[in-house]
């Protein structure tokens, strides 16, 4: 019933090829350079906030938002295009239930927790330095998770399955997603006081060196510390913290080194909240880079295949990324930090770093805090994150890595370009609707308009990036044809930016096309 869909949408394509828009490069304008600071906390919490929990039906939001493109032709320009794909941001992981509400859906009160272990989630914090020495983010979530009879377990993690249920996937990923649903249903501890260990660290994340992701292990530097404040009403914690610089052989000052150095660090009462800190001296490259779809297989824009990704199957590197990433360790100056950045929920985050710390070069993390649980503040986040760490490292040099799906990407990234043009070195940026036919969605280039244009690359593998000279400045490989029109386009449907009209053939294969993206998750 459907053939015919991929023969209109290859007419379509053949019919209207896109115009290369390479603008001329525009000097950058001087910045004053700021005086490093202890920053506060990154976080703006809200103890009074709560979020409903609610079972979504993916399919039926897909299949609103194409029956609402059918209403108006100007949607195959973007003006009228669904949440789904002019976002670009997955609806499932939205509006996980936190605190009270877990016990509610569980049926259970306080009593059936009080048995169970307190445990801490600690992602993997930076540390800049002042002229008041060290400061370390230490952010995190302290949590107890309740005792579940399987089959409860599998009724609940079947919420987040489209037309799949858990007893037919393999055991691993059967494994893999009972886990999942245990992390999501976890009941936040408010008014916790947290204290850690800190001691040299041998190793962290794979790299293809020694010690992973450029770091080193400092001469000493072990020693205790206590939270300054309590957890909020999320069980989250976030703040700078001044760590000691230990007489008789401690840290190595940041104004004395260019090596980023490693602590391990440990939480007291618990073998669960452990993570590696990563102190960056003031200068040097950091490579601040998205997980989802660049360093993995996800696919965000296929909600069924997205989901068991990210679910129940095991994370897959995307091609050969890991080399790249590997090479970029190996060869990049000793000061280069790596840095992670996902929008997914702090509570899902275990998979990521592990996956990370396996397959790539050891770096500091950033992940989506309980308080920003609710749509448009998945919109602001991975801003509000990015500026945070430009602003704790305000001489470092960035590279930002990610892909074209996420729209936030795509406003956030370049606006970093306009608003810090002597910190963004280069923007990297697959295409993945250049290259995978099941990425419908448009993205918006409109951003890069006025930015030198080869500071920033749009490329389709990982092999487009070999042999860049990034700490030299070169972003471009001039190999690869640069499609910018600095409008919404997506090359799958043919669009091209407002510039570019569409025959009636074009847009009839471009609507097809849209019912064929639902279609294909049935």
């Amino acid at each position: 019933m459907y053939a015919p869909v991929p023969a209109l949408l290859l007419a379509a394509l053949a019919r209207h090829a896109a115009a290369i828009a390479i603008p001329e490069p525009t000097a950058l304008a001087y910045v004053e350079v700021r005086a490093p600071q202890i920053t506060p906390a990154a976080i703006l919490f809200r103890g009074d906030r709560s979020y409903a929990y609610d079972k979504r039906n993916i399919l039926s939001d897909i299949a609103s938002g194409v029956d609402n493109v059918a209403k108006s032709w100007g949607s195959v320009l973007g003006t009228d295009l669904p949440s789904f794909f002019t976002d670009g941001i997955p609806n499932w992981f939205q509006d996980f239930p936190t605190g009270t509400q877990v016990l509610s859906r569980l049926g259970m009160g306080d009593s059936d927790l009080a048995a169970r272990p307190t445990e801490v989630l600690l992602i993997p914090p930076y540390a800049n330095w002042t002229e008041r020495g060290w400061n370390v983010r230490l952010h995190g979530n302290v949590y107890r998770q309740p005792l579940l009879e399987q089959n409860k377990i599998d009724e609940l993690a079947n919420i987040f399955l489209i037309d799949t249920d858990i007893k037919d996937l393999p055991a691993d990923q059967q494994a893999q997603a009972r886990n999942l649903t245990r992390e999501i249903f976890i009941v936040q501890q408010a008014n916790q006081n947290v204290s850690f260990h800190l001691e040299p660290a041998p190793m962290q994340g794979a790299s293809g060196q020694p010690g992973g992701g450029n770091a080193v292990t400092p001469p000493g530097g072990s020693q205790n510390l206590t939270f300054p404040y309590d957890t909020t009403a999320q069980g989250d914690f976030d703040a700078f913290v001044p760590i000691q610089n230990v007489s008789g052989g401690g840290l190595l000052a940041g104004n004395e080194t260019n090596n980023v150095q490693r602590l391990n660090v440990y939480t007291n009462g618990t073998l669960t909240g452990n993570a590696t800190a990563y102190l960056v001296p003031p200068e040097g490259i950091t490579i601040i880079s998205d997980i989802d779809d660049i360093l993995r297989v996800t696919k965000i824009y296929n909600p069924k295949e997205g989901l068991l990704n990210s679910f129940a199957r095991p994370f897959t590197p995307w091609m050969n990324m890991p080399d790249i990433y590997a090479n970029w360790s190996r060869t990049l100056p000793n000061n280069t930090h790596f840095h992670y950045l996902t929008t997914t929920p702090e509570q899902v985050t275990r998979n990521y770093m592990d996956f990370i710390f396996k397959t790539y070069p050891g770096g500091s993390f950033d992940t989506r805090p309980l308080n920003f649980s609710d749509y448009k503040a998945t919109l602001s986040i991975r801003q509000f994150l990015l500026t945070k760490v430009f602003e704790t490292f305000p001489k470092r040099k960035f590279v930002l890595v990610a892909d074209t799906s996420n729209s936030d990407i795509m406003k956030d990234y370049p606006k970093l370009a306009h608003d810090y043009p002597n910190q963004v070195q280069c923007i990297l940026l697959r295409n993945t609707s250049a290259t995978d036919k099941e990425d419908w969605f448009p993205y918006d280039t409109s951003g890069f308009e006025g930015l030198n244009n080869r500071s920033y690359m749009f490329f389709r593998i990982p092999n487009d990036l070999k042999n860049l000279d990034i700490s030299g400045g070169q972003c471009l490989n001039s190999t690869i044809p640069q499609n910018v029109t600095f409008t919404r386009q997506a090359e799958v449907l043919g669009i091209h930016g407002a510039a570019h009209s569409l025959t009636g053939s074009a847009i009839l294969s471009v609507f097809i096309a849209l019912l064929a993206s639902v279609f294909t998750f049935l």
